[in-house]
């Protein structure tokens, strides 16, 4: 029960802390529906509680859509969400590649690509927490398992990758072309959003290149063990996910507010 209220609270950040390209964070406020729609926080978590508690699943993939939207363009966390926020008229395939860290980046590249965006290591590492719960699909991380150096066989192993778990990886993948089977980015408790991500990453059981890459640098190693901590794990991650749901936001006149959220007006 406590994890299901966790999740909703997740659910209710990534719908109120929308992304797009105007800077004007300083616009949001708690309550900014409250004249016009004085009862939008009840129903918006009705309807969020009932869809979540029929597909769990659907916490981790509007996480990943917050944070892929927001780099474009608990015991449980709670925190109030500022709200005021204006849908975008912009919608650009090439930006998403182009702006989203990918899973095969290494420590420096995680490090700029965040600072592109006013967000610090800090950041970097407690976001990356959130491969706690979701999944992620075998080619994301393939050439770690079956070509690291290029001789494309199973013995070309990421050697920073626990034996035990690549060779479970390699299973479960079977070949490095594999884009439909997926495996939990947390092998342990990969729906439930803890502090496993952590344990797992000292055990150099992460799963992907960008999760390796933040042993291999100091600082970012000494805040993933800060971070195991759940108590400190859920404090960071309320105050990073608040900063990154200020980035480049549109208010006041910016914008549309659209009528059918999948396309523009």
């Amino acid at each position: 029960m406590r994890h299901y209220y966790f999740v909703v609270a997740l659910i209710w950040c990534v719908l109120f802390l929308g992304c797009n390209v105007e800077a004007q964070a300083g616009d949001l406020k708690v309550g900014f529906y409250k004249k016009s729609c004085p009862l939008l926080e009840q129903i918006v978590s009705k309807v969020i509680a009932q869809n979540v508690a029929s597909n769990p699943e659907l916490a981790a993939k509007l996480l990943r859509l917050f944070f892929h939207d927001c780099f474009v363009r608990f015991n449980k966390p709670l925190w109030e969400v500022q709200t005021g926020r204006r849908d975008g008229i912009v919608s650009i395939a090439t930006e998403a590649r182009t702006d989203i860290p990918a899973p095969t980046f290494n420590y420096n590249r995680l490090v700029s690509s965040f600072a592109s965006k006013s967000l610090g290591v800090q950041d970097l590492v407690v976001l990356s927490g959130a491969h706690t719960i979701g999944i992620g699909h075998c080619n994301s991380f393939s050439t770690r398992i079956f070509n690291f150096t290029g001789q494309n066989n199973a013995n070309d192993i990421d050697p920073s990758l626990d034996l035990t778990y690549a060779r479970f990886l390699q299973r479960t993948c079977q070949n490095l072309s594999n884009n439909v089977t997926s495996v939990p980015m947390d092998p342990i408790t990969g729906t439930t959003f803890d502090t496993h991500y952590y344990t797992n990453l000292k055990q150099h059981k992460g799963l992907f290149t960008s999760d390796a890459a933040l042993l291999t640098n100091g600082r970012a190693s000494n805040l993933v063990d800060k971070l195991i901590d759940n108590g400190n794990f859920l404090n960071a991650f309320k105050n990073s996910i608040k900063r990154m749901g200020a980035i480049q936001v549109l208010t006041g006149t910016a914008g549309e507010i659209r009528k059918n959220c999948r396309v523009i007006n």
